[in-house]
């Protein structure tokens, strides 16, 4: 079963039903998947629930399928949410790739004080959707069954307030406190993750403010591209989800 698309409308379906995917992700399915009748595919809504069935019907602008089987998964708990520092060369792009396949509830684009690349006027818009695609295909690519949710760009005065919320690591290589030795509680997971240039001292004392606590991977320092992913894996260890 090679096949996994998202449609929003995906609601109270059960097996034995027909289901009719159109727009872009039929088009995607048809035209580059080269989806064809008889094939076995999963499709989600991208809110916990995935329907398994067979193709029954294809144009170039929808598909249908009749459903076998129907799971809804639960959302985990606490959640991992995931504040990335707006990069170069496209590695902040990688870190959101990555760090959706890896798991991660929701996404935060920060423009942090040392952020070479900048979204402003129209291209906050366009980096937006670039950055939704790219949580979108990656949530198929891994067969999640919630997309991750992605929030607008935050400066560092509104990611320290909104990281009050939550329990909030900052990744600091200098840290003397590992990242290995946190333990789930009741409240929702946040790493933030600095650019190339590193976290401001004046970034690091308003994190700290709110409650953000410092930590380390381990010996060596990771690009900005990598380190979210690292530290989404070995929360994922300690929570229990791997």
């Amino acid at each position: 079963m090679a096949h996994f698309y998202i449609d929003s409308r995906l609601e109270s379906t059960t097996p034995g039903a027909q289901v009719t995917v159109s727009g872009t992700e039929a088009r995607h399915a048809v035209t580059v998947g080269r989806l064809r009748a008889g094939e076995s595919i999963r499709v989600g809504n991208g809110r916990g629930v995935i329907a398994t069935g067979t193709v029954t019907a294809t144009s170039p602008s929808e598909f249908t399928i009749e459903v076998t089987d129907v799971a809804t998964q639960r959302r985990l708990e606490p959640q991992l949410w995931l504040a990335q520092a707006l990069a170069k060369n496209d590695r902040d792009e990688l870190a959101v790739q990555m760090a959706t396949e890896l798991g991660v509830d929701g996404v935060i684009p920060w423009a942090a004080q040392r952020s070479i690349v900048k979204w402003e006027g129209t291209k906050l818009s366009k980096h937006l959707d670039r950055w939704a695609a790219i949580v979108h295909e990656a949530a198929k690519q891994s067969v999640r069954a919630y997309v991750p949710e992605l929030e607008d760009l935050k400066s560092t005065k509104s990611l320290a307030s909104l990281a009050a919320d939550f329990d909030t690591y900052v990744l600091d290589p200098a840290a003397t406190e590992r990242l290995a030795q946190v333990r789930p509680g009741v409240r929702d997971i946040l790493l933030i993750v600095g650019p190339e240039g590193g976290i401001a001292p004046a970034e690091f004392a308003l994190f700290e403010t709110a409650g953000a606590s410092r930590r380390r991977l381990g010996d060596s320092v990771l690009r900005t591209s990598t380190a979210g992913a690292a530290a989404l894996a070995t929360l994922a260890v300690n929570l229990g989800r791997w």
